[in-house]
């Protein structure tokens, strides 16, 4: 993608438009009661696990015992209130001798567990071979913790119920796959310094988070950098967005906002968005002095 360039006018994500490269999502009170769609998946799904544990003449303990759930747990997957995370649900693939069955699911578990209008966002990521991203509010969803990831979940308003919760969680940390993907994509994130000094979720959890940072940034197709606030030009203020690519050479922005989203994919606008980013890029610190700032505020925790 181009790293280099002057920006132009854009078409402004938040407002109406009829611009047939922009995809809407929809707004934030569907996204807490899960679509039809999703719901439906999702008790498929536990009905196949119920079948293959009724097959195998196990009941709900037993398989929480060999799964390392409750019983309780057991019995919400399957009536489609609670997913597994992929890992278990290859565990138990495993364990109810499902010939592949369930983990040939997991993929659209996790997804189903996703907001509404983040969906097709994620069909995108998980196909990118580049990805870069600027964030102005958060630790990318990527990059996160499950401490800090649960954090942000615990002080959404309106409450969300526990198991909410631990499906966002859940599908949130699915996404980290991609970084051990073969051949492994080419990532960048761009973030603001006071991103670095929000503790949210606790001091501890913003140290391990920043631990978190270091360790992604060390990976070689893997580029962090840090803007900083004494920074007088910035041409990210009008906010967050991300950049992808795809193995077919679709290039595709992702913006979004409080539960609304976007996706650009027609040329002109992703390529404004494109010659911004590598603008942001060329203002914030170097990868390499990323890592030392990163450093020095583990430092002085």
């Amino acid at each position: 993608m181009p790293r280099d360039g002057c920006p132009t006018t854009t078409t402004r994500w938040y407002e109406t438009t009829e611009d047939p490269s922009v995809q809407p999502g929809p707004g934030d009170e569907e996204l807490e009661l899960q679509g039809d769609a999703e719901n439906s998946f999702l008790k498929s799904f536990g009905k196949q696990v119920k079948l293959f544990r009724e097959r195998m003449n196990m009941s709900q303990v037993d398989l929480g015992k060999r799964l390392g759930h409750s019983q309780s747990q057991i019995a919400s997957v399957e009536q489609g209130r609670r997913i597994m995370q992929p890992k278990i649900i290859d565990r138990a693939d495993d364990v109810l001798d499902a010939g592949g069955v369930l983990s040939a699911m997991k993929d659209e578990v996790a997804r189903a567990a996703f907001p509404r209008f983040f969906q097709d966002a994620d069909r995108y990521e998980a196909r990118a071979v580049e990805l870069h991203v600027y964030d102005t509010m958060l630790v990318n969803g990527l990059l996160q913790t499950e401490e800090y990831a649960r954090a942000l979940y615990v002080m959404r308003r309106p409450v969300l119920s526990e198991e909410l919760i631990e499906q966002r969680v859940t599908a949130r940390l699915s996404r980290q796959k991609i970084f051990s993907r073969t051949p492994a994509p080419i990532m960048s994130f761009v973030m603001d310094e006071v991103i670095l000094r929000k503790p949210f979720g606790g001091r501890e959890v913003l140290r391990g988070q920043l631990e978190n940072l270091l360790l992604f940034g060390r990976m070689r197709n893997v580029e962090i950098q840090v803007m900083p606030m004494d920074r007088e030009d910035n041409a990210g203020v009008g906010g967050p967005f991300k950049l992808m690519e795809t193995e077919k050479q679709e290039r595709i922005a992702y913006v979004e906002v409080q539960g609304s989203s976007r996706l650009y994919t027609e040329r002109k606008p992703v390529r404004e968005l494109e010659v911004r980013y590598g603008i942001i890029r060329a203002q914030a610190l170097s990868p390499r002095d990323s890592l030392t700032f990163i450093e020095k505020l583990l430092g002085e925790r």
